[in-house]
This record gives structure tokens, C-alpha cells and sequence, in this order.
């Protein structure tokens, strides 16, 4: 009995990614959809982040952080898409054990740090619209920093735990993984032991980095849309609703996703549906954050547009659209 238990339990030195084999027609076209999914994600996020740094107009605290959710973006895909495009073009796609250990790494902790990233731009629209007259002194550079950095750094630092329980773990002879790219649910199958304390370890260590800065970010808007209700100009509303709305929209389908495929119990996830879940997050958010978080932004399109890229003063740190002073009858907006 124990000869078996322990030809079982091998110490695996590859995992086979069974991505998405079930649609052997379908490989062809799904390599050429995700291939331009992933062209067009690289090219945008690059593209904001040089504007960014390039034009002097777009040195505030909030094109910083989008500056840094387009670079996140940026390593993010690219730690799961090329593995991923590469499995539609063979039979079997094989990742090493410490390639899966740093693919898994490296994506849980830009997960973590776009949380808390999401978090912290909410915050920062939060003291913009309903704090104005403060907000440079507030947000200045310093304190943007600082910020960012407890992003970057809580982010590599809080999958540490986590990496050492389950990469420890006696896993099982077989070595298909259920994903497109080293998850940690499936590879919690994989293993021949009890994983139920992982699992509980995962669950509160998931619970923290994903409800509390979802909460903090649905705080933060509901503070902004009491301020915007208050505000008498009907186009001063349109625009602050428009900036926070593509965000708040794009908040909730990274925050929903990740709570849905993380939250739930490993036994209860159905694998297409994990896959499916996991996508929108991996690959389908990326994409579109360009363009929800600064292509329809006046201010992007017109450092975008030829001749506009150039050296100039930096602009005041209280919004332009919004700038609210307290009266005698309330809150009144200024555009």
C-alpha cells in the first residue's frame, strides 16, 4: 500500500497545460483571435504609457497611476497569453515545475497589485471631485508615490505564503493542469493530500485583497456620486459621471471575476466555467483598459494627436471639469 501511495505522489518536474483541447477544430481560429486580442492590448497599454511620460500636460497624480495600470497590464498579459497562444499550435503544452511556480507568482502578485492599483485611482477621483481645493496638496507627487509603491510592493509580497504551501504539496501522477496557464484551484486537484487548509488560507487571503479594496472603491463612489448629484450645471454632471462610470464598470468585472473563480469552493468550480471566468480578467480586461481609462479621455486623444506631444507647464492639480467650493446653499460647481 505504501509502494503505491508513493509511486503516486511523484515529485513532478513538468505540468501539461490542457488550455482549451476540447475545441481541436476551433485551435486556428482561436490562436488568430487571441493573437490580435493580444496585438492590440500590447500596442494600446505601450502606447498610453509613452504618452504619459512623454507629454508634461498628462504629469498628474491620476495619469501616474494609469501610467501604472498600463504598464501592469503590460506584464500581466504577457505572463499569460504567449503560453497560452503557443498551446493552440501544439498537442501537448508542457511548462517546467519552476516555470509554473514563477508564471503562478508573477501573476497572482499583478493581480493583487491591480486590486489595490484600482483601489488607490479610485481614492484619488474620490479627493478630486469631492475634495478639490485640497487635492494638490493632498495627492501631491510624494504621497502618489508612496502609494503606488505600497501597491507594487504589498502585491509581490502577499503570494508568498501561499506559493510555499502549495508548491510543497505531494502532488499526484497525473500532471494535466485543467487551465490555459498555472491557476492555483487547479493545480490544488493535482494534488494527493488534504488541501482543505489551503484552501481555507486562500480563501481569507483572497477575501482581503479582493473585498476590502472593492469595498474601499465602492466607498469612494458613492461618496463621488452624492458630491456630482449636488452639482447645479447638467454638463459639469455628464462629464464627472463620465469618468467614473468606465471605471467603476471595469472595477466591477475585474473585482466580480476574481471573487467568482477564488471565492468559490475548489470542488464546486465548473473548469469551462473557470476558464471562461478567467478569461475576461486575463485577457479581455487588458484590452480594453486603454480605452476605457484614457482613449476616451480629451486630454489622451489630444497628446495622441500629431504635433500635440510636446514639452509644457504642468497643469493645475484640481481637476478642470470639477472644481466644487462650499456656499452658503451648498455644494456649487464651477466648469
Amino acid at each position: 500500500m505504501g509502494v503505491i501511495e508513493k509511486e503516486n505522489q511523484t515529485a513532478n518536474t513538468e505540468f501539461i497545460l490542457l488550455g482549451f483541447g476540447d475545441f481541436h477544430e476551433m485551435q486556428p481560429l482561436l490562436f488568430v483571435t487571441f493573437l490580435f486580442i493580444y496585438t492590440i492590448t500590447m500596442s494600446g497599454n505601450i502606447v498610453i504609457v509613452l504618452v504619459i511620460a512623454a507629454d508634461h500636460n498628462l504629469h498628474t497624480p491620476m495619469y501616474f497611476l494609469l501610467g501604472n495600470l498600463s504598464f501592469l497590464e503590460i506584464c500581466y498579459t504577457s505572463t499569460i497569453v504567449p503560453k497560452m497562444l503557443r498551446s493552440f499550435l501544439t498537442v501537448r503544452e508542457v511548462i517546467l515545475f519552476m516555470g509554473c511556480v514563477a508564471q503562478l507568482y508573477i501573476f497572482g502578485s499583478l493581480a493583487v497589485t491591480e486590486c489595490l492599483l484600482l483601489s488607490v485611482m479610485s481614492y484619488d477621483r474620490y479627493l478630486a471631485i469631492c475634495h478639490p481645493l485640497s487635492y494638490a496638496s493632498v495627492m501631491n507627487f510624494k504621497v502618489c508615490l508612496q502609494l503606488a509603491a505600497g501597491c507594487w510592493i504589498t502585491g509581490f509580497l502577499t503570494p508568498i505564503a501561499m506559493m510555499v504551501l502549495t508548491f510543497t504539496l505531494p502532488f499526484c501522477a497525473s500532471k494535466e493542469v485543467g487551465h490555459f496557464f498555472c491557476d492555483f484551484m487547479p493545480l490544488l486537484k493535482l494534488s494527493c493530500t488534504d488541501t482543505h487548509l489551503v484552501e481555507f488560507l486562500s480563501f481569507t487571503v483572497s477575501a482581503c485583497v479582493t473585498l476590502v479594496p472593492f469595498l474601499l472603491t465602492l466607498t469612494s463612489y458613492y461618496r463621488i456620486i452624492l458630491t456630482i448629484r449636488r452639482i447645479p450645471s447638467t454638463t459639469g454632471k455628464q462629464k464627472a459621471f463620465s469618468t467614473c462610470s468606465s471605471h467603476l464598470l471595469v472595477v466591477s468585472i475585474f473585482y466580480g471575476t476574481i471573487i467568482i473563480v477564488y471565492g468559490a469552493p475548489v470542488g464546486n468550480q465548473s473548469p469551462a466555467l473557470n476558464k471562461a471566468f478567467s478569461l475576461l480578467y486575463t485577457v479581455i480586461s487588458p484590452m480594453f483598459n486603454p480605452l476605457i481609462y484614457s482613449l476616451r479621455n480629451k486630454e489622451v486623444k489630444d497628446a495622441l494627436t500629431l504635433g500635440k506631444l510636446q514639452v509644457s507647464h504642468p497643469p493645475s492639480r484640481i481637476p478642470a471639469y470639477m472644481s466644487l467650493q462650499d456656499t452658503n446653499s451648498g455644494a456649487q460647481g464651477r466648469l
